[in-house]
């Protein structure tokens, strides 16, 4: 696992993912600080209060990245687990070591586990760290209307790490499957982002309602319960409910693929 780890984050791809991560809080925190004013109620949720409280610059950049920048780090890591292993000649090695395949495809997904929780803390340390140089900070107002301390404030930012690492884990279940049926691990990676895509997509068509809690981004904006007072757990458990069982079933079919994979040809 540590080798995986290793290999993972010692990847100049892996920290320009990151960079480009944290570079998403910087805009918006700029844009705000060099534009006269933000309209209220225009743009993102939070960009009005930013000016008034740099803590709110981690708010909206982590409701900003949750459609398409996290997704697609993610599908980029969780696309190369085993396909990249195989495009590059050394996944018959790993299994010669002998590692197994079974504790092989663990370790891989555990290594892109771990990338999912980085991801969003990245954006919300980095949205933190800027909006505190660039604006005042003080107490926040939650949306339930209470008032927490800055300290607080920033359990709530890791709470909402958490909570879209949670919402990450079934895209990267996925992108495990994805990558055991090719060895060319872009294919994979960009079918893993096609189908965040698709999800989302299929989660806005009011004729498709029945189907819309079955999908992986369903719960993916509900990170709003981690800003009220008390915390609303409901959407949390019911995130992670949903990600276990698209973990248990495209491990399974990426257990079954993968047991079977040729990787001598």
């Amino acid at each position: 696992m540590l080798s995986e780890l290793r290999v993972l984050f010692g990847r100049r791809r892996t920290w320009a993912l990151l960079l480009a991560l944290a570079a998403i809080p910087v805009l918006v925190a700029v844009a705000v600080r060099v534009s006269s004013t933000v309209p209220p109620g225009r743009g993102p949720a939070f960009l009005d209060r930013i000016s008034q409280n740099g803590l709110f610059v981690a708010f909206t950049a982590m409701l900003v990245s949750v459609p398409l920048f996290l997704p697609l780090t993610v599908g980029v890591v969780a696309g190369d687990t085993i396909a990249g292993e195989a495009s590059h000649g050394t996944l018959r090695y790993l299994l010669v070591a002998p590692a197994g395949r079974v504790r092989l495809l663990l370790v891989k997904y555990a290594g892109a586990l771990v990338f999912c929780v980085v991801a969003p803390l990245t954006v919300g340390v980095a949205g933190a760290a800027i909006g505190a140089a660039l604006f005042p900070v003080g107490p926040v107002t939650l949306l339930s209307g209470d008032v927490i301390q800055p300290a607080e404030a920033a359990v709530r930012i890791l709470l909402i790490a958490a909570y879209l690492a949670v919402s990450l884990a079934g895209l990267s279940a996925v992108g495990l499957f994805l990558s055991t049926l090719t060895v060319v691990p872009v294919g994979a990676m960009a079918a893993t982002v096609v189908a965040s895509v698709v999800s989302q997509v299929l989660d806005q068509l009011p004729q498709l309602e029945w189907l819309h809690p079955w999908l992986f981004s369903h719960y993916w904006l509900g990170f709003g319960d981690m800003l009220r007072q008390p915390l609303l757990w409901d959407s949390f458990i019911d995130n992670a409910l949903l990600q276990a069982g698209y973990i248990a079933v495209f491990g399974a079919l990426a257990y079954g693929r993968f047991v079977t994979k040729d990787v001598l040809s």
